[in-house]
C-alpha cells in the first residue's frame, strides 16, 4: 500500500496553474519533491493538506480519502511548513502544552528525545529562536505523535550545514523500518542525495517525472556530459534552462 496517492490535482490562480499533478509516496519511502522556486511544490503540498480549495483532484493517505477522513489523517501525519509564524512572545513550553492536546498518540518521551537531539530550550520565547531553531522545533512536534507520514516543505532552508545533515540522516532512519514515509519538498537537492529513495520533479505546475532515485537519474541520463555523475541539481538546471531570446533586452 502506498502511504499517499494524489491524482489529478488542479488549482488555478491568475498567474499560475497546478496542472493534473499525479504521483504516489510508497510506504517506507523518502520522496524528494523538487523543482525551482515557484514551480508548484508548496501549492501541491497545501492542496494535499486541504489548505487551498482544489479545482479538481483526489488525495488518499494511508488508504483513506482525505476529504472524508480528515481528522483521522491529521492524527497520523506530521507536517512542517517552515518556521513559527504565530504567538512570537509565547514560550515554547506553552506552544507544546497546546499542541499535545490535539494528538491522542502524543509520545512525551519521544518529544523530550527530540528536544535534546536538537538542543531546544523550552523556556525560550518563539522570537528568541533563530529561524533554524524554529524549524527544528516544528520537526520535533511533527515527530512526537507517532505519525506514519511526514510532509515537510523546505525544512532545511534555514538550517546550518551540520543541522541539515542531522535532519536528513534522521529522515533516512525514520523510513528505514518500512512503516513510516516522508514527502520532503526542498530546493537544496544535495540534502536529497543523502536520504531520498524516490524523486518527483515539478516544473511550471506540471509533474515532469517521478520514480526511484536510480530510475530518475536513468531517465535523465541523456543530460550527462562525459562520465561525471549526474546530480539532482544538474537535472533541475538542465530541465529548467531555456535558450535566451536573441532579441531580448538584457
Amino acid at each position: 500500500m502506498n502511504a499517499m496517492e494524489i491524482r489529478g490535482l488542479c488549482k488555478r490562480y491568475p498567474a499560475f496553474e497546478l496542472k493534473n499533478v499525479t504521483f504516489s509516496v510508497p510506504q517506507g519511502a523518502v520522496m524528494g519533491f523538487i523543482g525551482r522556486n515557484g514551480a508548484g511544490k508548496s501549492t501541491t503540498i497545501k492542496s494535499i493538506l486541504g489548505l487551498v480549495h482544489l479545482d479538481a483532484g483526489h488525495v488518499e493517505i494511508m488508504g483513506k480519502d482525505f476529504a472524508g477522513n480528515e481528522r483521522f489523517i491529521k492524527e497520523n501525519i506530521g507536517v512542517v511548513l517552515g518556521g513559527i509564524d504565530f504567538y512570537p512572545k509565547k514560550k515554547i513550553r506553552i506552544l507544546t502544552d497546546v499542541t499535545r492536546r490535539f494528538y491522542e498518540n502524543w509520545d512525551e518521551d519521544k518529544y523530550r528525545h527530540y528536544l535534546r537531539l536538537f538542543a531546544i530550550d523550552e523556556e525560550k520565547r518563539v522570537d528568541q529562536l533563530s529561524s533554524g531553531m524554529q524549524v527544528k522545533y516544528m520537526v520535533a512536534l511533527a515527530l512526537s505523535h507517532n505519525a506514519k507520514l511526514l510532509i515537510l516543505d523546505e525544512p532545511t532552508s534555514g538550517l546550518d550545514p551540520v543541522s541539515r545533515d542531522e535532519l536528513t540522516e534522521l529522515l533516512r532512519k525514520i523510513a528505514a523500518d518500512g512503516q513510516r514515509s516522508v514527502l520532503f519538498s526542498t530546493h537544496i537537492t544535495s540534502d536529497l542525495e543523502k536520504c531520498a529513495s524516490h524523486i518527483a520533479l515539478i516544473k511550471d505546475g506540471e509533474l515532469q517525472y517521478t520514480g526511484t532515485l536510480d530510475e530518475f537519474r536513468q531517465h535523465y541520463a541523456y543530460l550527462r556530459q562525459g562520465e561525471e555523475k549526474l546530480t539532482l541539481e544538474d537535472i533541475i538546471v538542465a530541465v529548467e534552462r531555456r535558450p535566451l531570446d536573441e532579441n531580448a533586452v538584457i
